[in-house]
């Protein structure tokens, strides 16, 4: 660890901390265990839990800040990346300094102090995206940026930590909820409609297309309206957003000067026995076979980056229809989370369909970077 930088704005007493906890095993969760510990969250239930995560998140947090300070090309240097290493440092102080939790008042003011830790984390991914565009600009230009493999396996983990920290924070804090919905605990809907998620997901990007475009393809839905399944809508809606959010820009950028009606997206939702897939295929043209082994980089994209003209950092907010890059690749994190995958097929020249698998079995561990 780069300690010259970090004692900057932190103290060597913190720093030293954080390399120790950062050494510690982190715990797995499985879907299953939170949903069965989250269906009846007594006070008792709740201190456990709070009890938990002011063990698990300084280990986890420590981590990602251990590994912000020692990237390769010299991305731990961008200032983009400096902003998101001190949020994680603010957020393991202030873990840290939280005393030992022992009775409900002590949890309440713990949950109150994570969720302004989920908050404060919001913008990680538009900001990593942004210090990874402060990076390819100063590469070599002879650099091919899709083969630098040790970010892209760096932001795997380090996407798939946030993923897991932002489970467990959310999911103990909507468990506070008094009125919770039908068939929920916490984030976890114990008999979701995938069918209804992939509606909603799909209205909602949709409407990005006709904003951006002025028109937007039909999108038809396929499936067994009456099946439901245990997962986390959220999840879901995010993964099935980004998904139909790149076929609704294929096709339309690919019909948008053709006297043709551009052709409708396709989603057809399948029950497995293991999995449940969903398909969402389109006309747009497909992707030349030298660009698929780039789509789940980090450092590729087709579309112009909507951070290129980024001067303020901390006003990344705010959907575009595409360039960041990333929607694929997280995707494909989520769906792994839980023991699921994402697969691209593509036809260049007619369109590409992708394959989303989310298991069905809920003891599946989450994955530890």
């Amino acid at each position: 660890m780069a300690a010259k930088n970090l004692y900057e704005n932190f103290s060597k007493a913190l720093i030293d901390e954080v390399l120790r906890w950062g050494a510690m095993k982190q715990t797995g969760v499985s879907l299953r265990y939170m949903m069965e510990f989250g269906s009846k969250p007594t006070e008792k239930n709740l201190l456990i839990s709070a009890q938990f995560l002011h063990r698990e998140l300084p280990i986890r947090i420590a981590r990602r800040a251990i590994e912000l300070e020692s990237l390769p090309y010299g991305l731990s240097d961008k200032p983009a990346v400096l902003k998101v290493r001190d949020w994680y440092l603010d957020s393991f102080r202030d873990l840290r300094s939280f005393p030992d939790i022992k009775d409900t008042s002590d949890e309440l003011d713990f949950t109150q102090m994570i969720k302004m830790i989920k908050v404060r984390h919001n913008n990680v991914v538009p900001m990593m995206a942004l210090g990874v565009q402060q990076l390819k600009k100063d590469l070599n230009p002879k650099v091919v940026t899709e083969d630098l493999d040790e970010i892209h396996q760096f932001l795997d983990r380090f996407y798939m930590s946030r993923i897991g920290i932002r489970m467990l924070i959310g999911q103990h804090v909507v468990l506070h909820d008094p009125n919770p919905q039908p068939d929920r605990v916490g984030y976890i809907h114990t008999k979701m409609s995938p069918l209804e998620v992939a509606r909603s997901a799909s209205e909602d990007a949709r409407s990005i297309c006709l904003r951006e475009y002025g028109s937007a393809p039909e999108i038809n839905i396929y499936g067994d309206p009456n099946f439901t399944f245990m997962y986390v809508p959220t999840h879901l809606h995010l993964m099935v957003f980004e998904l139909v959010k790149n076929s609704l820009r294929a096709v339309q950028e690919r019909f948008m000067d053709s006297d043709k009606v551009a052709p409708p997206i396709r989603i057809i939702v399948a029950d497995g026995i293991e999995d449940v897939t969903i398909k969402i295929s389109d006309e747009g043209g497909g992707i030349p076979r030298s660009g698929l082994p780039k789509i789940f980089t980090y450092l590729y994209s087709t579309a112009k980056n909507p951070l290129d003209e980024q001067t303020d950092l901390g006003s990344t907010d705010g959907v575009t229809m595409a360039g960041y890059g990333y929607g694929l690749p997280i995707s494909r994190l989520y769906a792994r989370y839980f023991g699921g995958d994402l697969q691209i097929i593509s036809m260049e020249g007619y369109g590409t369909d992708a394959y989303l698998h989310l298991s069905r079995l809920g003891d599946s561990q989450e994955p530890l970077p």
